[in-house]
């Protein structure tokens, strides 16, 4: 009965076998015009070699005429979905030859992108929000409560109106009594702030009373910090590519500034108009820490698509940021986990 058995078990896995032969072979093997698996989607298979290739080397993409390179990088994580689109097809192909060559941009985006998924199980030394509040909030009070909800330890806001900053004032005093404003940016902390002035980052073709940099030593039990708060100005797509052309001066003004900043320790936060990975924000990130996890993405609320409210540190590093719920802004605010060094 037992050699009965075996020899029954044994017919059923050679069955199995041939069954999953036959598959292959109907599946991966010649098509209906007898080309084999390697000769079928080669098309798809380059596409994936180009979507490989961009985003391992984005800047090989010019940035002019139209700023497409900084564009190409401000979107470059949702190349993923090109990947998975490529995927779906080649397997629709049964191209091996697609399969094979998507490899690239799959590793290309998991280095890239795929240690933000990573939790940070340490404790940080800070924890900061920042928050472009919008000049159309008609609820300030309420974004200062649900911002202060989250308990860090400073806060940092853009477009602030006259006619809603005593809004902010009031909200925040009790928790944070400490506070600076200049011009449209401000900074609120529960550490003492001393030495606050205006950061000069308006570029050159703009015109008449702006004021969007601020700068204060903040006094935290782990030493001094130099807190920067900015707003750089929007970039928009045109039809004649991404006008960008102010940002990248006003981030070329502020990365001097920060060169030039005496204290050690630094934490940049702001509305920079930009993602990380945009060759625009270059004089800050080739100085400053970004986020090592999390993609909080922050703009728009509706269906944020990229990070563009930053935090960066100099000796210090931002192991964490995550996005907050919506406020009345059309900006979601994102809070940031800071270790100093």
């Amino acid at each position: 009965m037992a050699d009965e058995t075996r020899a029954g078990a044994g017919a059923a896995v050679s069955g199995a076998v041939r069954a999953v032969r036959r598959w292959v072979a109907r599946c991966w093997g010649e098509d209906g015009r007898g080309r084999s698996a390697w000769a079928r989607g080669r098309v798809l298979g380059a596409l994936a070699v180009v979507t490989g290739v961009l985003l391992a080397f984005p800047r090989l993409v010019p940035n002019s005429p139209g700023g497409l390179g900084s564009l190409l990088e401000s979107f470059l994580p949702w190349l993923g979905l090109v990947v998975v689109l490529l995927l779906g097809l080649a397997l629709l192909r049964r191209s091996a030859t697609a399969l094979l060559a998507l490899l690239l941009p799959a590793v290309a985006w998991s280095w890239l992108f795929g240690g933000l998924f990573q939790a940070d199980a340490g404790e940080p030394d800070l924890v900061v929000v920042q928050h472009n509040v919008s000049d159309e909030n008609a609820d300030p009070a309420g974004t200062a409560r649900a911002l202060a909800e989250a308990e860090p330890d400073l806060i940092a806001l853009q477009e602030l109106l006259p006619t809603a900053l005593p809004a902010y004032r009031e909200a925040l005093a009790a928790r944070y009594p400490h506070h600076e404003v200049r011009g449209t940016v401000g900074l609120w902390s529960k550490h003492p702030l001393t030495d606050a002035r205006a950061v000069d980052i308006r570029p050159g073709a703009v015109e008449g009373y702006w004021s969007r940099g601020l700068r204060a030593v903040v006094h935290t039990p782990h030493g001094e910090i130099a807190a920067y708060v900015a707003h750089l100005p929007s970039v928009r797509v045109r039809a004649g590519g991404f006008a960008a052309a102010w940002r990248d001066e006003s981030a070329e003004l502020l990365g001097r500034a920060i060169a030039a900043e005496e204290l050690s320790t630094v934490i940049l936060l702001g509305d920079l108009n930009g993602t990380v990975d945009d060759r625009g924000l270059a004089p800050l990130t080739g100085q400053l820490n970004v986020p090592e996890r999390g993609f909080a993405f922050s703009f728009p609320t509706a269906f944020p698509v990229a990070r563009i409210d930053q935090v960066m540190t100099r000796s210090a590093t931002v192991p964490q940021i995550s996005a907050l719920p919506a406020t009345g802004s059309d900006h979601l605010p994102v809070a940031a986990h800071v270790r100093l060094d």
